[in-house]
């Protein structure tokens, strides 16, 4: 009986993904399906005035910027993706190299005639942001990055030592057979251990991002993510045609990747400028939301 009524239940999340209770985009921005590069992305677009692009990382969807949008609409032409195979985007069979990714990027911004845009990125966004920024140099006017690695920068090897980050190389059929059904399971411990005070990150965004994982296709598509790391660092090798010279903004988390985060920035750009947020883990955005809010518009706005 149990068993019947877990499988009624995740059917049931399947079937109601747009209906989860977080912060919803104000009635002004509109999404659409852009097809670029193979696949099909998932984009809102709102406000006025230069763009900025907005890419999530794992455990969330491009959803989670949906305060940081409220604010920057009267400012910014608002642009946020879903990443390839996650969210509401295709669930493609390859292309998760992050190099390929940001050619995703290239086509979203190609298909709605913006030439450059500022970056805000956290988490496996920081890596497609940071292979779109190395590609086209000249289309990043800022960049902002939130408290995750980039795959062969800096201190890599080493930061793939830390026992905590077992997921890098937790994927293939048998693992995804492990977690189907038990996505929420699998997803709060990136939530729980990943956070200053795990009760920060709600119950409601705990339950409409594990609805939007159940998806079929969404958790093979999540461990690709991670798959491609090797790929991401023989790539960053290509990619870095010198240091990115446009201004860097680097924030960690204070119990986090904290300072490291610049550090790491700084094996790649000449012009970066650090910013830790205190009491707060990895999930800036759902810890400390004014703090973080308030670090990005300062930064975007300055000298404007």
């Amino acid at each position: 009986m149990f068993r019947v009524m877990v499988a009624a239940l995740v059917t049931l999340s399947i079937s109601t993904v747009a209906e989860a209770p977080v912060q919803p985009y104000p009635p002004d921005f509109h999404a659409q399906e852009i097809t670029t590069n193979g696949t099909t992305i998932h984009v809102r677009v709102g406000g006025k005035g230069p763009a900025v692009v907005l890419l999530h990382g794992y455990g969330e969807t491009g959803d989670m910027w949906a305060p940081l949008a409220v604010e920057r609409m009267a400012h910014h032409t608002v642009i946020v993706p879903d990443l390839r195979g996650m969210g509401l985007s295709t669930k493609s069979v390859g292309g998760y190299d992050k190099k390929t990714q940001a050619v995703d990027m290239a086509g979203v911004l190609d298909t709605l005639d913006i030439d450059k845009a500022d970056l805000v990125t956290h988490d496996i966004g920081n890596m497609v942001g940071y292979a779109f920024a190395a590609q086209y140099p000249s289309r990043v006017t800022k960049f902002v990055l939130m408290d995750a690695p980039v795959p062969g920068i800096g201190p890599w090897d080493e930061i793939l030592k830390n026992p905590l980050l077992w997921h890098f190389r937790f994927g293939g059929p048998d693992m995804e057979r492990l977690v189907a059904g038990r996505e929420r399971i699998y997803l709060d411990r990136f939530w729980n251990e990943f956070s200053a005070d795990p009760t920060r990150f709600s119950e409601a965004s705990r339950e409409h991002y594990a609805k939007l994982y159940a998806q079929p296709g969404a958790m093979h598509a999540g461990f690709a993510q991670f798959a491609a790391f090797d790929q991401d660092a023989r790539d960053k090798a290509f990619l870095a045609r010198g240091k990115l010279a446009m201004p860097i903004l680097a924030i960690g988390g204070q119990k986090s990747f904290g300072p490291t985060m610049a550090a790491v920035m700084r094996f790649a750009a000449t012009n970066v400028e650090e910013k830790v947020i205190a009491d707060s883990g990895h999930w800036l955005m759902e810890e400390q939301p004014q703090a973080t809010i308030a670090a990005v518009r300062g930064f975007l706005d300055a000298g404007q």
